[in-house]
Formats: C-alpha cells, structure tokens, sequence
C-alpha cells in the first residue's frame, strides 16, 4: 500500500528537419512552451507544498521545519481556492495544441487532478480525521521519528516547536470531530479502543510518567546525542523537549481522549457511507478517485466475484498438487493453523519474518536486469512496524523515499502478532510493497527527469496499486516463489484484492454489515483473523480505495496480453515495463494510451 534515462523512446519521435522549415520552428517553439509549462507547473507545485510543513519534511526539505499542518476546514478551502487559480491561469497561458506530448500530458493531469479535488470537496467534512486507518496522535510520532533529521541545533528546536504544536493541532482535530458529530456524521463503534489504545502508548514513559524513557523521548535522546554541540546546550534542548512533552504535547492527546470519550456513545454501530449524509454520492465520487475510470459500485461487485471465482480454481490445482485432501475452505484452515506455515510469535521469530523478507528482495534484485530496462537508484529497507503504532497500521505498506535520495524507500510489515502471520505469504507480500512492486514504480517515478513535481510525487492509487498486485504474479515469472505454498501465497493475496472488490461495494454500496464481510472474507482466504478483522475495518473506514488494486491489476495485464498478442516475437517485456513505468502513474484511460503508444512505435 501507500502513504528516473530510458532504454526505449515510447513517445513519438520529433523527425530531424532542416534549421529554415517551418517544422523546425514549430518543434522550437513546442520545445520553448513545454518548458515554460513544467515551470509554471513545478511553481504551482511548489505553492501547494508550501501550505503543508509536513509534506515539505516528508520530501526531505527542511522549510517550515518548526510547524505541522494545518487541521482546519478553513485551510481545505484555502488550499482548493488555490488549486483553482492556478488552473486558470494555465488555461490563460498555455494552448495544448503548441505543447510536446509529454507537455500535453501534464497539462491534461494537472486539469483533471483539479477537477476530481473540486468534486470530492463538497464531501470533505464525510471524512473521519481519527480511524482504525490512523489519526494523528500517530502520524505526527511519525513524521518526528522517520523524517524530523537533527542535524544542527536550530533542528532540535524546530522538533520542540512541533512538539508543542501538536496542542494545536489536536484542538483542530476535536473541533472538526465535534462539528461532524453534531451533523451526524460519527466514527464507526470499531474505530474508538484502537484509536485511543495506539494514542495511549505514545504518551506512555519518561516525562509522562516514571518508566523508560517514551518512543518520542527516546527518538530525540538519541538524535541529540549525535549532534556535535556543547553538553549544555544538548542539556538545555533534552529539558525543553521534556517540558514540551509534559505540557502542550500532552494537553493536545489529552484534548483528543476527551473528544473520543465525547462522541464514542454517539457511535450506534459499523455502517457504510450509505449511512452518512449524501452518502450514496459521496461513494460514487470515491470510487471514481479509486479507479480513475466510471465503474459503478455494483459493476465494481460483479468483477470482484467473478475475480474470486477465477483465483479459487487457481488455489484448487495449488490443493491438487501438494496432495492435500479435503475441500478448499479446509485447506485454508490448514494454511491458517498448522505450525509449518508459523513463525515464533518472539522477538527472534520476527526477525527471521524480516531475514525472509529482505532474502526475497535481494532474490527479485538479482533477477530485475532481465525484467526491467531501467531499476530504481534508492536503497529499500525491510522495517517493522513500530510498537507504538501495531494497532492501527495496516498489515503491510510503503514509504517512499525522500527528494533527495536521503532516506530509503522502507517496506514496512506489521509484526504484531506472530500466531497470525502466514509463511506462505511473506514472498508475495514483499514483491508487493517492495519489490519489483512499489519501490520499483514510486521510487522510479520520483527519480524521471523532466517530469513536473507533481507528477514526481503525486499518484493514482488504480494505477499504483495496480501496479504492485501486477508484481505479485510477476514475481512468480521473475522465479521469486520456490514452492507451491509460495505460489498459494501468492494466490492467496490475489484473492484477497478480489475480495476486497466485493467487501468495498457491498458495505458501502449493498449495506453488508461487519460479520457478513469478515464472513465472506474468512470464507474465500486463508487469510489470518487478525488481518481479515483489521482489513474490514480498514474498508469501513477508507470508502472506495480498496477497490483499486485489482481494477489496477487487470488493466496492466489486459495492456500486457495486447502488447503482446500485436507485437508477436518483437515483445521485449522489459520495454512493456518501461513503456508502463516510464512517465509514472497515469489514470487508467491514459495508461491506455501510453501502452499505445509504445506498441505503434515498435510495429514501425
């Protein structure tokens, strides 16, 4: 989940022409305009970034390193009402049809990533701020662990004013929970324990209390001792970070907790959106962000099972061939329980969880050359989720690196629980959030030259989760899966996302309640209870996103039989890859002509 030299030109080719034509002067100037629009686009980018201190820290910038977002719904306005300048200024300068293909392509995503933002903002107060998906009491821990550097001392003291300013933020967070609660528009009954449970343990240790010192401490113990500075100015920035903790940190989780222990008794239940105002609409709205295409919910259900009936006959020969008698349901009964397919729920069976992960990556890596042109410059790492925050994350997911190639892009995979964490799908989980799925398509697209920031690191979830279930199965081409339990593994994801295409439409859409989607997920995985418990509530609570992966998967593989089927034994699958990830996620219907494109130039 989330959270770049070319070996093939895929785009059409300028022809060579003498310096006097006409044709000349016109690729000039569309060279000239193209130009000036990834100017005028990186500028805008640039302009939006700046509303948000975070994004800035999370790209590895160090700008308003002493603030954190703003929570408001004033500042969504704000941040639209900019959007919408902008985009009108681009229509009163530039012309489509005096840009280069790349150009056009840009300035037709730059359009329609403000169009869909516009739809979407009339719904923006349907949208839970604290869920089992994370709030932040968990991403603000984050942002300071994983991407607050300390480098001088004025660093250090720009994470004490963030650390103060979290007060701030929670203030906004309760004001906006508050406003939603009075409009009826309350947080499922599953997201309350969890939300507070993960909030408690950050404010859990030294200075809150008498114990070790907390993960926030700690983390900035650790980054100041490094910093080459006096010891009193490295005593006098530990006091102030205590201080801060003790005071306006902890009065921000403390206003939190109250707002939660407020509106939890308002919560009648676990429903979908159909049970919010305007809530039909607001589906419709989020499946189109999802998919990039117009599926409907109940089109999107129908594909989901006939999807999960086409993967069932895959696991059935799986069955078959490891000779396990007894019908599927049992056989995921055995993947679930038996002690084979267990890890040591210890600290020394996660470790060997992520020895086994990394020696998969490093299995892909060896083998990538033969399957791709071109391979991303960023290191991966394999990470453990961090203690602090097992309770919302979800199973497994991705961090992209930052801008400047600092920070490594990190796999992340939640360990919390040992007893319910399958063998058979470490493989295919890591070819998934790592690689050749994420890292080589995030981490790539974020390295393109000539690409428009926005481009650079902004996305479509049917494109670039579509993507990493597309790797799932290339992983197995790539010779990545070693037994038929991995290859079950494999399957066993497969049929997750399909899965998910029918829990998605049917809560929100058809009024399926939570025992009937871990029923029917349960039914058709051997998927572990912790993870189908964690996974439904993830689809309550992020309404169309889950259905992304496998529109996603099928368009690639549909573009792929094509680009095949058209392009006969002149098919080079590392040119596919490259015309797939080579100008970076794309909507579908582009994506489709981007493929096109690439099959034309090389039928000529």
């Amino acid at each position: 989940m989330m959270r770049f030299a070319f070996a093939l030109m895929l785009l059409p080719a300028l022809p060579l022409v003498p310096f006097d034509t006409p044709a000349f002067a016109q690729t000039v100037q569309s060279g000239a305009e193209d130009a000036a629009l990834l100017e005028f686009l990186d500028r805008a980018y640039d302009e939006q970034v700046a509303l948000r201190p975070e994004t800035q820290t999370v790209l590895g910038f160090k700008t308003d390193y002493d603030r954190l977002d703003d929570y408001t719904d004033a500042f969504a306005l704000r941040e639209q009402a900019l959007a919408e300048r902008q985009l009108k200024d681009m229509h009163a300068r530039f012309r489509p049809d005096r840009l280069g293909e790349r150009a056009r392509v840009s300035y037709r995503l730059f359009e329609y990533e403000v169009e869909r933002s516009r739809e979407s903002t009339r719904f923006r107060k349907l949208r839970f701020p604290v869920t089992t998906n994370g709030s932040p009491a968990g991403e603000i821990p984050v942002l300071l662990i994983n991407n607050h550097k300390i480098d001088t001392v004025a660093d250090a003291e720009a994470y004490i004013a963030r650390l103060r300013d979290t007060d701030r933020v929670m203030r906004e967070v309760a004001a906006l929970m508050r406003e939603q609660a009075a409009a009826g528009i309350v947080p499922n009954k599953v997201n309350f324990a969890p939300a507070r449970a993960d909030a408690r343990r950050v404010v859990t240790g030294a200075p809150f209390d008498d114990g070790p010192d907390s993960t926030l401490m700690a983390d900035f113990r650790k980054k100041v001792a490094a910093l080459d500075a006096p010891a009193a100015a490295k005593d006098k920035l530990l006091a102030d970070a205590r201080d801060a903790l003790q005071g306006p940190f902890r009065h921000g989780y403390e206003t939190l907790f109250a707002v939660l222990d407020e509106i939890e008794p308002q919560s009648k239940g676990n429903f979908g959106v159909w049970n919010l105002p305007d809530g039909a609409a607001y589906y419709a709205d989020q499946l189109k962000s999802a998919t990039s295409t117009s599926l409907t919910a109940d089109q999107i259900h129908a594909l989901g099972l006939e999807q999960v009936a086409k993967i069932r006959g895959e696991m059935e020969a799986i069955k078959r061939e490891v000779g396990f008698e007894g019908t599927l349901e049992q056989f995921f009964d055995h993947i679930r329980t038996d002690p084979q397919f267990k890890y040591a729920n210890t600290e020394a069976g996660r470790e060997e969880y992520l020895r086994d992960a990394r020696a998969v990556v490093a299995s892909v890596m060896e083998a990538a050359p033969r399957y791709f042109s071109v391979l991303p410059k960023a290191a991966l790492e394999v990470r453990a989720v961090e203690k602090w925050r097992e309770g919302t994350a979800p199973t497994a997911f991705y961090n992209q690196p930052s801008a400047d190639g600092s920070r490594p892009g990190i796999y992340y995979v939640n360990l919390v629980d040992m007893n319910q964490t399958q063998k058979v799908q470490v493989a295919g989980i890591a070819a998934h959030e790592g690689a050749p799925g994420h890292h080589f398509q995030i981490a790539r697209q974020q390295e393109l030259e000539g690409l428009p920031k926005f481009r650079k690191f902004g996305g479509y979830g049917a494109y670039m989760e579509g993507w990493g279930l597309y790797s799932e199965r290339l992983a197995d081409e790539m010779g990545v899966y070693k037994t038929p339990y991995d290859r079950f593994g494999m399957l066993s994801l497969q049929v997750w996302r399909a899965i998910r295409l029918v829990l998605d439409t049917g809560i929100h859409s058809k009024r399926w309640t939570r025992d009937q989607a871990i029923a029917y997920f349960r039914a058709n995985s051997s998927v572990s209870d912790t993870d189908i418990a964690r996974e439904v509530d993830r689809y309550f609570n992020w309404p169309g996103q889950a259905t992304s992966y496998m529109v996603g998967q099928l368009r690639i593989a549909e573009l792929r039989k094509r680009a095949e089927r058209e392009l006969g034994p002149r098919f080079d699958i590392r040119e596919f890859h490259e015309a797939v990830l080579s100008e970076g996620a794309l909507p579908l219907d582009l994506l489709d002509e981007q493929v096109a494109r690439y099959i034309a130039a090389k039928q000529k």
